[in-house]
């Protein structure tokens, strides 16, 4: 993935707060996304991913602060910035008695400049070249999905926004959807902001993670940041964890992470490990398997909002 931001943003957050009477949904939020990156926005329940990503995309105005597209300001500049976004906030709606083709040039008339070499570019974007005169009806839901990222993308937007864009897709479409994503940010660096509630697929989907929880940023990182890769959990099932976790203490200076009776875990980088075998085998602890612990993204997401589940 792509790890190298541009230096400009291509969206700002500056201190966005929005009231429903008196009460404060989204709290103060201040972040930044790039070009070339595929950001993920993550919260649980009710957090205010939805509201923000509104707000974003216009479809909501802020209480406080502002939000810039590439520069030019949600508040003063509309127009300039919304032609520098492309989004799906809810599941995109096509006309299915017509083709696919024929939804994109219905599209297209409502903004100029956009030909037919670039309706057929998006196509081959998204893999639906061999699909895209057939009616819409007879489209499974990925593929649907696919010919609404296409839309979004017909006037060169520098971000796109896809609101929970893994909706009903089944394992392959989720798959495909992913690799269009990459694709997108690597190949025509555009800024894809993705909210979802598939945490094992925003791990392998994302670059950098934003976490909201009650309306407040809690961090903005990388994946590998967030889950503190580099440095791991491994587990050494023993014949006696109490005497194990001594002897390492005694002889490494290593506290266990968690002891059982017949296991101990150890935060360790990996090339430790057999120093910790080797240590255990001379002091006649029995070791019957090593197994490296990794802690998912929903793991370490459950972990900083409190076991709050995501959506």
């Amino acid at each position: 993935m792509n790890t190298e931001p541009q230096k400009q943003p291509a969206v700002k957050l500056e201190h966005v707060t929005k009231k429903f009477g008196s009460k404060t949904v989204i709290d103060d939020l201040s972040f930044e996304i790039y070009g070339g990156e595929v950001f993920g926005f993550l919260g649980p329940n009710g957090a205010g991913k939805t509201t923000t990503i509104r707000m974003i995309v216009g479809l909501m105005r802020m209480t406080k602060g502002n939000i810039f597209i590439q520069g030019h300001s949600v508040k003063s500049e509309f127009k300039q910035a919304m032609r520098q976004v492309g989004a799906i906030v809810e599941n995109p709606e096509m006309y299915k008695f017509l083709t696919g083709y024929q939804n994109l040039v219905h599209y297209a008339r409502m903004i100029p400049g956009i030909s037919k070499e670039r309706i057929m570019e998006v196509v081959k974007l998204v893999d639906l070249e061999d699909r895209i005169h057939e009616k819409v009806k007879k489209y499974s839901l990925g593929m649907r999905q696919r010919l609404g990222v296409a839309q979004a993308l017909l006037h060169h937007p520098s971000v796109l926004i896809l609101d929970e864009p893994t909706n009903g897709l089944d394992p392959q479409g989720i798959h495909d959807l992913r690799n269009y994503l990459h694709e997108l940010s690597r190949k025509e660096g555009v800024a894809v902001v993705v909210s979802s509630h598939l945490l094992s697929e925003m791990q392998l989907m994302c670059d950098r993670i934003g976490i909201i929880k009650k309306g407040k940023l809690i961090g903005v990182e990388t994946v590998s940041d967030f889950m503190g890769e580099g440095e791991g959990k491994v587990r050494f099932t023993v014949d006696d964890g109490q005497s194990a976790a001594q002897i390492v203490k005694q002889k490494l200076s290593l506290d266990a992470a968690s002891i059982e009776s017949d296991a101990i875990e150890l935060a360790i980088e990996h090339e430790k490990i057999p120093v910790v075998v080797d240590t255990l085998v001379v002091s006649q602890v029995k070791i019957y398997g090593v197994v490296s612990v990794t802690q998912s993204l929903e793991d370490r997401f459950l972990e900083v909002t409190g076991g709050k589940s995501v959506g």
